[in-house]
Protein backbone atom coordinates (compact mmCIF):
# COMPACT_ATOMS: atom_id res chain seq x y z
CA UNK A 1 0.00 0.00 0.00
CA UNK A 2 3.15 2.42 -0.39
CA UNK A 3 2.49 5.65 -1.93
CA UNK A 4 4.54 7.45 -4.63
CA UNK A 5 8.01 5.78 -4.74
CA UNK A 6 9.99 4.59 -7.76
CA UNK A 7 8.62 1.83 -10.38
CA UNK A 8 11.86 -0.19 -9.71
CA UNK A 9 11.32 -0.58 -5.90
CA UNK A 10 6.96 -0.90 -6.21
CA UNK A 11 7.82 -3.72 -9.31
CA UNK A 12 10.90 -5.46 -6.47
CA UNK A 13 8.04 -5.53 -3.90
CA UNK A 14 5.14 -7.41 -5.99
CA UNK A 15 6.14 -10.57 -4.72
CA UNK A 16 6.55 -9.60 -1.20
CA UNK A 17 2.68 -7.87 -1.70
CA UNK A 18 1.33 -11.57 -2.59
CA UNK A 19 2.84 -13.10 -0.15
CA UNK A 20 0.46 -10.03 2.25
CA UNK A 21 -2.23 -10.34 0.34
CA UNK A 22 -4.43 -10.62 3.17
CA UNK A 23 -3.05 -8.07 5.28
CA UNK A 24 -3.24 -5.56 1.63
CA UNK A 25 -7.22 -6.63 1.64
CA UNK A 26 -7.71 -5.68 4.99
CA UNK A 27 -6.08 -2.14 4.61
CA UNK A 28 -8.87 -1.79 1.18
CA UNK A 29 -11.77 -2.90 3.62
CA UNK A 30 -11.09 -0.02 6.18
CA UNK A 31 -10.78 2.35 3.16
CA UNK A 32 -13.90 1.24 1.49
CA UNK A 33 -15.67 1.12 4.61
CA UNK A 34 -14.78 5.08 5.67
CA UNK A 35 -15.79 5.85 2.25
CA UNK A 36 -18.93 4.29 2.09
CA UNK A 37 -20.09 5.49 5.65
CA UNK A 38 -18.84 8.69 4.91
CA UNK A 39 -20.37 9.28 1.08
CA UNK A 40 -22.79 6.35 0.71
CA UNK A 41 -22.75 3.19 -0.44
CA UNK A 42 -23.50 4.30 -4.47
CA UNK A 43 -20.24 4.53 -6.47
CA UNK A 44 -21.75 6.27 -8.98
CA UNK A 45 -22.73 9.17 -6.20
CA UNK A 46 -19.60 8.88 -4.51
CA UNK A 47 -16.59 9.81 -5.83
CA UNK A 48 -14.49 8.70 -2.91
CA UNK A 49 -15.64 5.02 -3.18
CA UNK A 50 -15.16 4.80 -6.90
CA UNK A 51 -11.27 5.85 -6.10
CA UNK A 52 -11.05 3.11 -4.00
CA UNK A 53 -12.87 0.20 -5.48
CA UNK A 54 -10.84 1.09 -8.28
CA UNK A 55 -7.85 0.40 -6.18
CA UNK A 56 -9.50 -2.73 -4.77
CA UNK A 57 -9.86 -4.31 -8.29
CA UNK A 58 -6.20 -3.56 -9.48
CA UNK A 59 -5.20 -5.25 -6.12
CA UNK A 60 -7.45 -8.50 -7.34
CA UNK A 61 -9.30 -8.42 -4.06
CA UNK A 62 -12.57 -10.80 -4.16
CA UNK A 63 -15.94 -9.07 -4.43
CA UNK A 64 -17.41 -10.66 -1.60
CA UNK A 65 -14.14 -8.78 0.19
CA UNK A 66 -15.68 -5.54 -0.88
CA UNK A 67 -19.84 -6.09 -0.54
CA UNK A 68 -19.07 -7.00 2.94
CA UNK A 69 -17.53 -3.75 3.82
CA UNK A 70 -19.81 -2.00 2.17
CA UNK A 71 -22.42 -3.68 3.83
CA UNK A 72 -20.92 -3.12 7.26
CA UNK A 73 -20.55 0.71 6.63
CA UNK A 74 -24.09 0.73 5.45
CA UNK A 75 -24.94 -1.25 9.43
CA UNK A 76 -26.95 1.15 10.90
CA UNK A 77 -26.15 -0.83 14.23
CA UNK A 78 -22.48 -1.12 13.44
CA UNK A 79 -20.76 1.51 15.57
CA UNK A 80 -17.30 1.04 13.98
CA UNK A 81 -15.51 4.54 13.25
CA UNK A 82 -12.03 5.15 11.71
CA UNK A 83 -9.84 8.04 11.57
CA UNK A 84 -7.60 8.85 9.67
CA UNK A 85 -4.35 10.44 11.51
CA UNK A 86 -1.38 11.85 9.48
CA UNK A 87 2.36 10.86 11.21
CA UNK A 88 5.58 13.51 10.14
CA UNK A 89 9.12 12.36 10.48
CA UNK A 90 12.65 11.97 9.07
CA UNK A 91 14.47 8.52 8.07
CA UNK A 92 18.31 8.64 7.10
CA UNK A 93 19.63 11.39 5.57
CA UNK A 94 17.22 13.93 6.54
CA UNK A 95 14.82 12.10 4.28
CA UNK A 96 11.05 13.66 4.95
CA UNK A 97 8.37 10.46 5.77
CA UNK A 98 4.62 11.23 5.67
CA UNK A 99 2.51 8.38 7.08
CA UNK A 100 -0.98 8.12 6.94
CA UNK A 101 -3.33 5.66 8.81
CA UNK A 102 -6.78 4.99 9.90
CA UNK A 103 -7.50 3.72 13.23
CA UNK A 104 -9.78 3.25 15.08
CA UNK A 105 -7.47 3.68 18.60
CA UNK A 106 -5.44 6.47 18.16
CA UNK A 107 -3.21 5.86 21.71
CA UNK A 108 -2.41 2.47 20.15
CA UNK A 109 -1.47 3.93 16.83
CA UNK A 110 0.52 6.67 18.52
CA UNK A 111 2.88 4.18 20.12
CA UNK A 112 2.88 1.54 17.03
CA UNK A 113 4.00 4.79 14.74
CA UNK A 114 6.90 6.12 17.40
CA UNK A 115 8.24 2.63 18.20
CA UNK A 116 9.09 1.88 14.39
CA UNK A 117 10.77 5.31 14.27
CA UNK A 118 12.73 4.83 17.24
CA UNK A 119 13.87 1.59 16.44
CA UNK A 120 14.61 1.80 13.08
CA UNK A 121 16.71 5.01 12.42
CA UNK A 122 14.19 7.58 12.25
CA UNK A 123 12.62 10.60 14.29
CA UNK A 124 9.33 11.52 14.64
CA UNK A 125 8.63 15.08 13.45
CA UNK A 126 5.44 17.41 14.49
CA UNK A 127 2.60 18.45 12.89
CA UNK A 128 3.46 20.31 9.49
CA UNK A 129 7.15 19.35 9.45
CA UNK A 130 7.20 17.94 6.30
CA UNK A 131 3.68 18.01 4.94
CA UNK A 132 4.63 21.24 3.02
CA UNK A 133 7.12 19.24 1.30
CA UNK A 134 4.49 16.99 -1.05
CA UNK A 135 1.22 17.77 -2.92
CA UNK A 136 -1.60 15.49 -3.33
CA UNK A 137 -1.49 14.79 -6.77
CA UNK A 138 -3.73 12.12 -9.08
CA UNK A 139 -0.67 9.95 -10.03
CA UNK A 140 -0.61 7.07 -13.40
CA UNK A 141 2.10 4.75 -13.95
CA UNK A 142 1.82 3.33 -17.65
CA UNK A 143 4.73 0.23 -18.55
CA UNK A 144 6.41 1.07 -21.74
CA UNK A 145 7.38 -2.91 -22.55
CA UNK A 146 5.30 -3.46 -25.42
CA UNK A 147 3.82 0.22 -25.75
CA UNK A 148 4.05 1.12 -29.03
CA UNK A 149 4.14 5.20 -28.25
CA UNK A 150 7.26 7.19 -27.73
CA UNK A 151 7.53 10.15 -25.40
CA UNK A 152 6.43 12.61 -27.94
CA UNK A 153 2.85 11.10 -28.74
CA UNK A 154 2.29 10.25 -25.36
CA UNK A 155 3.04 13.63 -24.07
CA UNK A 156 0.04 15.02 -27.19
CA UNK A 157 -2.24 12.39 -25.56
CA UNK A 158 -1.25 13.20 -21.68
CA UNK A 159 -2.05 16.76 -22.27
CA UNK A 160 -5.33 16.44 -24.35
CA UNK A 161 -6.51 14.40 -21.41
CA UNK A 162 -6.13 16.97 -19.25
CA UNK A 163 -3.14 16.21 -17.49
CA UNK A 164 -1.10 18.34 -15.83
CA UNK A 165 2.51 16.82 -16.48
CA UNK A 166 4.72 13.69 -17.99
CA UNK A 167 7.82 11.99 -16.67
CA UNK A 168 9.55 9.46 -18.58
CA UNK A 169 12.28 6.78 -18.12
CA UNK A 170 13.45 3.79 -19.71
CA UNK A 171 10.83 1.65 -18.38
CA UNK A 172 7.47 3.65 -17.58
CA UNK A 173 5.82 6.47 -17.70
CA UNK A 174 4.75 8.65 -14.73
CA UNK A 175 1.51 10.95 -15.27
CA UNK A 176 0.85 13.72 -12.83
CA UNK A 177 -2.70 15.27 -12.30
CA UNK A 178 -4.76 17.44 -10.19
CA UNK A 179 -6.74 15.74 -7.66
CA UNK A 180 -9.97 16.85 -9.42
CA UNK A 181 -8.41 15.74 -13.02
CA UNK A 182 -7.84 12.50 -11.59
CA UNK A 183 -10.84 10.94 -12.92
CA UNK A 184 -11.64 12.61 -16.18
CA UNK A 185 -7.91 12.05 -16.96
CA UNK A 186 -8.17 8.06 -15.92
CA UNK A 187 -11.24 7.55 -17.73
CA UNK A 188 -9.23 9.13 -21.03
CA UNK A 189 -6.16 7.47 -21.37
CA UNK A 190 -8.10 4.36 -20.15
CA UNK A 191 -10.72 4.74 -23.57
CA UNK A 192 -7.40 4.81 -25.45
CA UNK A 193 -6.93 0.83 -24.32
CA UNK A 194 -3.85 2.00 -22.09
CA UNK A 195 -3.20 -0.49 -19.29
CA UNK A 196 -2.39 1.65 -15.76
CA UNK A 197 0.32 -0.41 -13.42
CA UNK A 198 -0.74 1.76 -10.94
CA UNK A 199 -3.65 4.65 -10.47
CA UNK A 200 -4.16 6.31 -7.47
CA UNK A 201 -4.35 9.59 -5.90
CA UNK A 202 -0.93 10.27 -3.99
CA UNK A 203 1.37 13.17 -2.29
CA UNK A 204 3.74 13.67 -4.33
CA UNK A 205 7.56 15.16 -3.28
CA UNK A 206 8.25 18.48 -4.63
CA UNK A 207 11.91 17.98 -4.22
CA UNK A 208 13.74 14.80 -4.03
CA UNK A 209 16.78 13.70 -1.52
CA UNK A 210 19.81 11.61 -2.82
CA UNK A 211 20.64 8.75 -0.18
CA UNK A 212 23.80 6.81 -0.52
CA UNK A 213 22.80 2.88 -0.75
CA UNK A 214 23.37 2.56 3.01
CA UNK A 215 20.62 5.27 3.93
CA UNK A 216 18.21 3.63 1.18
CA UNK A 217 18.46 0.11 2.60
CA UNK A 218 18.25 1.79 6.25
CA UNK A 219 15.14 3.50 4.72
CA UNK A 220 13.79 0.82 2.82
CA UNK A 221 13.70 -1.00 6.40
CA UNK A 222 11.94 1.74 7.86
CA UNK A 223 9.10 1.79 5.15
CA UNK A 224 8.62 -1.96 5.31
CA UNK A 225 8.34 -1.81 9.23
CA UNK A 226 5.98 1.40 8.67
CA UNK A 227 3.98 -0.36 6.25
CA UNK A 228 3.60 -3.75 8.43
CA UNK A 229 1.28 -2.27 10.99
CA UNK A 230 -2.18 -2.71 10.67
CA UNK A 231 -3.42 0.80 10.85
CA UNK A 232 -1.23 2.53 7.93
CA UNK A 233 -2.42 2.76 4.68
CA UNK A 234 0.50 4.81 2.86
CA UNK A 235 3.85 5.79 3.53
CA UNK A 236 5.64 8.36 1.33
CA UNK A 237 8.97 9.62 1.03
CA UNK A 238 11.17 12.50 -0.47
CA UNK A 239 13.72 9.80 -1.43
CA UNK A 240 15.17 10.24 -4.85
CA UNK A 241 16.45 6.83 -5.15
Amino acid sequence: MSGHNKWSKIKNKKGDADAKRGAIFNKLSREIFVAAKNGGADPSMNAALRLVLDKARAANMPKDNINRAIKKATDVGDTTNYNEISYEGYGPGGVAILVHTLTDNKNRTDAHIHTIFSRNGGNMGSSGSVAYLFDRKGYIVIEREGLDLDEDAMFELVLEAGAEDLKTSDDIFEIITLPKDFPAVKEALAAQLLTFAQAQLSMIPQTEVILTPEQLEKLDNLVDKLEEDDDVQDVYTNAAN
